[in-house]
């Protein structure tokens, strides 16, 4: 992962609103939830879920898929894992003799 992708979406997650969706849409696993139903959950107006839902998409960490007359978001589990792995990638990189620094098999 580049690091400038890697920033956006920390960036992205900064934000207590998103990071609120966003968890939530991991909570709700592979199916999703719709967009009335996060907003009921969360108690956020219709026009500032939609903007902060919009931020979440230009990311990459959420995705949206129109099923019939619902819009149903998803959290995008691979840009997740992407970015945890991104983080912890280097974990102790440079201190000598770390027993969590991956070594070449």
């Amino acid at each position: 992962m580049k690091i400038a992708d890697a920033a956006a979406r920390l960036e992205s997650l900064g934000n207590q609103t998103r990071l609120q969706i966003y968890r939530a849409l991991v909570r709700a696993g592979h199916s999703g939830m719709p967009v009335g139903r996060l907003q009921d959950k969360l108690k956020v107006p219709a026009s500032t879920l939609s903007h902060h839902i919009k931020s979440l998409v230009a990311v990459g960490l959420v995705s949206q898929v129109r099923e019939s007359t619902t819009l149903v978001c998803h959290a995008n589990f691979d840009a997740m894992r992407g970015l945890v792995d991104f983080l912890a990638a280097e974990c102790c990189a440079d201190e000598v003799g770390c027993k969590d620094t991956p070594t070449a098999a």
